[in-house]
């Protein structure tokens, strides 16, 4: 066994550690990276269909939104077997859902 030297400072004791990564260091830059890529699909740009119809990426998420509340309150309803109608009024696009008749 070697001899301890003596009078280093923290520096120079510390000098060739190399600490081991810990399961919970795993877990929290596995955490960052799920985080870091779902804000990348959320600032993504909207499929090059929509792009093309005028609608920006904020307007696809207000899209989004809308009908995500839409079916949220036809489960609410217990209608659970739908389809959209669309349809236009003058200046307005209208989309509707139409409730599927069970058999």
């Amino acid at each position: 066994m070697s001899k301890i030297p003596k009078n280093l400072s923290d520096k120079d004791m510390f000098k060739n550690y190399v600490e081991e990564a810990t399961l919970e260091d795993q877990f929290a830059a596995a955490e960052k990276a799920a985080e870091k890529k779902r804000k990348a699909q959320a600032a993504a740009e909207p499929p090059a269909e929509l792009a093309r119809a005028g609608f920006t990426p904020e307007l696809t998420d207000q899209l989004g939104r809308a009908l995500m509340e839409l079916k949220m309150a036809l489960f609410r309803e217990d209608i659970k077997e739908y389809s959209f109608k669309v349809h236009r009024e003058g200046h307005e696009i209208m989309l509707t859902a139409v409730p599927r008749k069970r058999k």
